[in-house]
């Protein structure tokens, strides 16, 4: 029997006519088989239609029996290749392809399926290989340099350089890969699919205004493309460019009005710059537009406070109800939370702590949080860092005056804080930002010191100084929008986990300002349960938020009997509200600032804000988070038996 490649076979004729025609086929092959099995046209032809269909387990043993007979069949073979890896026996698909090859080592469509096949099982190397000998069919070289006559006369292929990018990435292999991509623009500068691999993977290597303009090119020439403006948006607004993301936000919204996503993305800017009732409207539109989406309904009400009869609330209990096993955890426990804020406003306390609890019982699920290691780190601190080890670098730090470090646990005011100095006209307020770690993972690559114990005293006083003017260096280029005529004499970094660094951020600059703020432990505990932190692993249990708060305090006492008098200021949240002009005066005065008026006027500040607490600091001082509702003892009890002796306050 003569040999058939599957193209002799199309399924072909108009959309509307190719269901019935499929049908028809697959009736009369299944009759011929039904009167002889061992006819070998219908064996190899139903068992195509078969895996055209994704009826994998169907066709494979059809095609193999054909094959047996047809043994350089190409396109049999790569059919059959398609069919195992849908069923997910890769292994045998990647012989199936490459026996194809064998018989035919230029057909494009095995090399294509053989690299994403070998791609999909982790063979990078192989796949690779696969793609590259694709760009080489036809005696073309392998150079990228040479792949714009390919380009020209197959466009297809940017498809293939895709593929070997993403490979490259793969392995680790960025600049190569970044080269793929930026190579495949010159010829196809409108290419969607490469702007955003190009896009996100310059993003992963730290090079975000390269990202920015690569997606502005795009925009050149397809400036009506709904996702390169939603993308463009999301890195402007990561990077604190409000304004311009919001630009491209309100775009996208406008090419797209009936997407939440972009009235949502347009929604999260608005808040963080103050706009809060825009804001509210925006995700108020978002849920209205996806009402399953459990997300909106959680920023919504960390917004607004809904009424007893909003129609939201019981579309939210629906939600949580009928959807108990069918959403992810993620979004079941998003729509927990916000249940759990909304109950709570208009009173319903029980109700809201439940829905509270298992809300934090699903995060936990997919939380790797190891206690010990990371308790362990803090008591090696305090080993480290004596009196002596810090004084006798610190005479040798880096004299700038311009860093205020605020730490401490989360919900203990300081976003208040930084607002009442954001307010003062010499201080540029940059909220939380990595840029320490940042300094810190660059200085363990380039002095091999740095990965000792005890890493400042083993680098040179040149080293150090070097270490101490790279975070300065990334600080401020973190300012943005700033009106002064002068750099910010003042920069704040709002990082409160950098708490665990005291010791060695007092020995870099140890004219740093260092706020630590506080609060009453029950209280911020007890605020950190109710919200579902991204970053916070320690918080969606309550022992272990118990536990780690009575850490992070035996950490602090460390740090206030090594550190010389007057380096750390304790702020307690209680006393800010409590008389916020004398508290505000104090936080001046310890920076180093003249006292002016408009520190007062903290909730008029207009300069973006991302926290949890970007509502209430747009408001005037207020005493409602001071004793909060607190469930039963024996609710509380993990929490309590956390915290040990901190339960009754500080």
């Amino acid at each position: 029997m003569q040999e058939t490649h599957l193209s002799n076979s199309p399924v072909s004729g108009p959309a509307d006519q190719q269901d019935a025609h499929t049908t028809s086929l697959m009736q009369l092959y299944e009759g011929m088989l039904a009167k002889n099995p061992d006819q070998m046209d219908a064996l190899y032809f139903l068992g195509t239609l078969y895996a055209r269909h994704g009826w994998s387990e169907k066709a494979i043993p059809l095609l193999r029996r054909a094959l047996a007979h047809m043994p350089r069949n190409v396109e049999g073979f790569n059919t059959l290749g398609l069919a195992l890896r849908q069923a997910g026996h890769m292994k045998e698909a990647v012989a199936a392809f490459r026996r194809a090859l064998e018989l035919a080592p230029h057909y494009r469509a095995a090399l294509v399926n053989l690299g994403d096949t070998l791609s999909g099982c982790g063979d990078q190397a192989g796949a690779i290989a696969a793609y590259r000998m694709i760009l080489t069919i036809d005696g073309h070289n392998a150079d990228i340099s040479r792949y714009r006559e390919i380009l020209v006369s197959n466009p297809t292929d940017i498809a293939t350089i895709n593929r070997l990018g993403k490979a490259l990435q793969a392995t680790g292999r960025y600049e190569e890969a970044a080269s793929q991509f930026e190579q495949a623009l010159i010829y196809a500068p409108d290419n969607v699919e490469t702007t955003l691999d190009l896009g996100a993977l310059l993003i992963d290597m730290e090079r975000r205004d390269r990202a920015a303009d690569c997606y502005r090119a795009l925009l050149a020439h397809r400036p009506d493309s709904y996702t390169v403006h939603m993308q463009l948006g999301k890195l402007l607004h990561k990077n604190g460019r409000h304004n311009e993301a919001l630009h491209h936000f309100k775009k996208a919204r406008t090419l797209k009005p009936d997407e939440a996503a972009a009235h949502a993305a347009v929604a999260a800017v608005l808040q963080e710059t103050g706009q809060i009732e825009a804001a509210i409207q925006g995700f108020r539109r978002a849920i209205a537009l996806a009402p399953d989406r459990a997300r909106y309904y959680l920023c919504l009400t960390r917004l607004a406070k809904l009424a007893a009869d909003d129609p939201v609330l019981p579309v939210m209990q629906k939600l949580a109800a009928d959807n108990a096993t069918s959403l992810p955890d993620k979004e079941r426990s998003d729509i927990h939370f916000a249940l759990g804020k909304a109950l709570s406003d208009i009173g319903e306390h029980q109700r809201s702590f439940a829905h509270i609890q298992q809300g934090n019982a699903l995060r936990r699920r997919h939380i790797t949080y190891d206690e010990k290691r990371v308790f362990a780190g803090m008591r090696k601190m305090r080993e480290l860092f004596s009196t002596e080890a810090i004084a006798g670098l610190a005479r040798t730090g880096h004299p700038s005056t311009q860093p205020i470090f605020i730490v401490g646990m989360p919900r203990s005011g300081s976003t208040l804080v930084e607002q009442i100095l954001a307010r003062h006209p010499a201080v540029y307020a940059a909220g939380e930002v990595g840029t320490l770690l940042d300094t810190f993972r660059d200085a363990a690559t380039q002095f091999p010191a740095w990965k000792t114990v005890a890493p400042l005293a083993h680098l040179t006083e040149a080293e150090r100084f070097a270490v101490a003017e790279d975070y300065l260096q990334r600080l401020n280029a973190r300012v943005v929008d700033w009106t002064g005529d002068e750099p910010p004499q003042r920069i704040t970094n709002k990082t409160l986990g950098n708490y665990l660094y005291i010791g060695l951020i007092h020995q870099l600059w140890p004219n740093a300002r260092i706020i630590h703020t506080m609060r009453d432990p029950v209280d911020t505990c007890l605020s950190c349960f109710s919200i579902p932190f991204n970053t916070q692993e320690f918080s969606f249990d309550l022992g272990e938020l118990g536990r780690r708060y009575r850490q992070y305090h035996e950490l602090m006492e460390h740090w206030r009997k090594v550190l010389p008098a007057g380096a750390m200021l304790d702020v307690r949240y209680e006393d800010v509200v409590e008389n916020l002009e004398a508290s505000a005066r104090r936080i001046i005065a310890y920076c180093g600032l003249e006292w002016d008026a408009a520190c007062l006027d903290f909730h008029k500040s207009t300069r973006p804000v991302r926290t949890s607490s970007m509502e209430q600091v747009r408001n005037p001082i207020y005493r409602n988070a001071i004793g909060r509702w607190r469930p039963d003892d024996e609710t509380l009890r993990p929490l309590l038996e956390g915290l040990g002796s901190l339960k009754d306050g500080v």
